[in-house]
């Protein structure tokens, strides 16, 4: 399988990096907000280093051929978050910027439904070449636009079922 293969420890290290890259910029925020699913990880992470609430905002793009080809993009109508406001200073974060259209169309979404958004600034780990989308902070520049194995991925066929032959129970 080609593209780029990476283990758990490169994915946590690549989070660690990011979080450094912002502390380093001086961006000074007060809200983070992930894109679910890919963002999670990345987001829940920078929310404990930074000791800032973490916002979940769930995004879909409806997509064909096993998830190769980009349909319409939804982004959900509202945000799960524990505090009683969102900031208005806001790092957006996923983990990776591939198109570029999903980072862009939220990016300019938030100040539209929440105008006393004052600041907003993207964060991913991987920016890819082909994106239309350059964000604020990242720490790996894809040029050739490979395909990412994350670590994660051995969950999305995985099943229930087949639990108890993978850990041995």
């Amino acid at each position: 399988m080609s593209g780029l293969h990476v283990s758990w420890d490169q994915y946590n290290t690549l989070v660690e990096r990011l979080a450094l890259n912002v502390f380093e910029a001086g961006f000074d925020f007060n809200q983070i907000i992930c894109i679910a699913r890919g963002g999670l990880r990345v987001g829940d992470v920078l929310s404990r280093i930074y000791e800032i609430p973490l916002a979940i905002l769930s995004t879909h793009s409806y997509a064909a051929e096993g998830g190769t080809i980009r349909g319409e993009l939804v982004i959900a109508d509202h945000m799960t978050m524990t505090s009683p406001r969102l900031g208005d200073r806001i790092l957006l974060v996923d983990d990776m910027v591939d198109s570029g259209h999903t980072l862009a169309a939220v990016h300019r979404t938030l100040p539209e439904r929440w105008p006393h958004i004052t600041a907003c600034k993207t964060g991913v780990l991987w920016w890819k070449g082909c994106s239309v989308f350059k964000p604020d902070f990242y720490v790996d520049h894809l040029p050739d636009n490979p395909w990412i194995h994350q670590p994660f991925e051995v969950y999305d066929s995985l099943r229930p079922g087949q639990l108890r032959a993978r850990i041995g129970g």
